[in-house]
């Protein structure tokens, strides 16, 4: 029988709010527009066409993944405009070209001088001219040049030289936006991420070399930029679902976050006070964003079947491969969840939790009761 409701459905199994989900694509929406830039939406998180629909709009001007596989996927399913926004090495460049044979604008991204001339020396053995960004680093120090530096202007000057290159603009991602600790925090970054790729394209033109994108990024920083003067674009992906980090740092509230976790309470220890549910490391993920924040909410935190979360201290605190542990605490007891029970959980981390699922079960709470399942979207997994 086919599942009509979560009541239905085995566990743990992936829900998505279809109405909270268009919402949080309108804020950020109207943030790129507030700015004037356009939007370059990250589907590492979604990973699904169906989720691409709602945001693929008139203010977007493509997308970005994290894997070819999802390049792959969604070149497949019509996408014309992609960045592959991870570093890229020589030996992927066939299977780009073979991408960007379907008709596909595939950006690649380096930051390393040796690589820019590797893909020039594939002139000639592969039928393909490929569009190359720079990666620039400001601040996160994890992949990236300095802006401004020797390193930039050589690799920008080589993907220029090489006849079978587009120099396609600069980049960069203030992931390190997710230590922020307040609002001010994140403004004051999200100005140091401006100045830096817009420093980097400042550079490039100087050499007299075109720079037509300046590229930026993240959740935090896209909504909460004073101003992206300079900037062309702006990615971001964890802004569609929410999760309980990005609401711990101000990006959205609680009631905005679109995906849940359906779980089952399995067991009670009435002698200490907690129960278990059928979702663990596995189904949760054991990312602990929240960890140094106040009000951690461990692995996730307790809602009930239609997505109301019950108290802010109701979380699944400790996980084994297929377990959760949550302890009761004061107003709630194990009566009140008996075995069997459904529940659902917000997770710590959206984009680890949703990445050990192939399909969404879309609920609407403006629609409906949040329990009625309404469609079934599916996701690209893998590399």
């Amino acid at each position: 029988m086919t599942p009509r409701t979560l009541l239905d459905l085995p566990t743990p199994s992936l829900v998505l709010d279809r109405a909270k989900l268009a919402r949080n694509i309108a804020r950020m929406a109207a943030a790129c527009r507030r700015n004037g830039v356009a939007l370059r939406p990250h589907l590492k998180t979604a990973k699904s066409i169906d989720v691409a629909r709602l945001v693929l709009d008139a203010g977007t001007v493509g997308i970005a993944v994290s894997t070819l596989r999802e390049a792959e996927y969604f070149a497949a399913e019509g996408v014309r405009d992609i960045q592959y926004a991870v570093c890229i090495t020589p030996d992927k460049l066939e299977r780009v070209a073979r991408i960007q044979a379907m008709g596909v604008k595939l950006a690649l991204i380096t930051d390393n001088v040796d690589v820019a001339h590797a893909i020039a020396a594939r002139h000639g053995e592969i039928d393909a001219t490929f569009h190359v960004q720079i990666e620039v680093d400001c601040g996160e120090n994890r992949t990236g040049v300095p802006a401004g530096s020797d390193d930039l202007k050589a690799i920008a000057s080589a993907l220029d030289a090489a006849p079978n290159v587009i120099f396609d603009g600069v980049m960069t991602h203030a992931g390190h936006s997710y230590a922020c600790r307040s609002l001010a925090e994140i403004e004051e970054l999200a100005e140091i991420e401006r100045r830096s790729v817009v420093e980097a394209a400042e550079a490039v033109r100087a050499l007299g070399i075109d720079c037509p994108n300046v590229s930026l990024g993240s959740t935090p920083t896209a909504l909460h930029a004073r101003n992206l003067d300079g900037v062309t674009e702006t990615r971001a992906g964890v802004y569609m679902f929410g999760d309980m980090f990005q609401a711990q740092i101000g990006s959205c509230r609680v009631e905005d976050l679109a995906v849940s976790v359906l779980a089952e309470v399995s067991s009670h220890r009435a002698d200490l006070n907690h129960l278990t549910v059928d979702a663990g490391a596995l189904a949760l993920s054991k990312d602990r964003g929240t960890e140094n924040v106040p009000n951690d909410i461990g692995f996730g935190l307790i809602a009930n079947v239609a997505g109301e979360a019950l108290d802010p201290q109701l979380k699944v605190t400790r996980v084994f491969q297929e377990h959760g542990l949550v302890p009761m605490v004061p107003g709630h007891s194990l009566d009140h969840f008996p075995i069997g029970e459904k529940v659902r959980i917000f997770p710590n981390h959206v984009c680890m939790t949703a990445a050990m699922y192939d399909r969404y079960h879309v609920v609407d709470s403006e629609n409906g009761d949040g329990i009625e399942i309404v469609a079934v979207w599916h996701r690209v997994n893998g590399w």
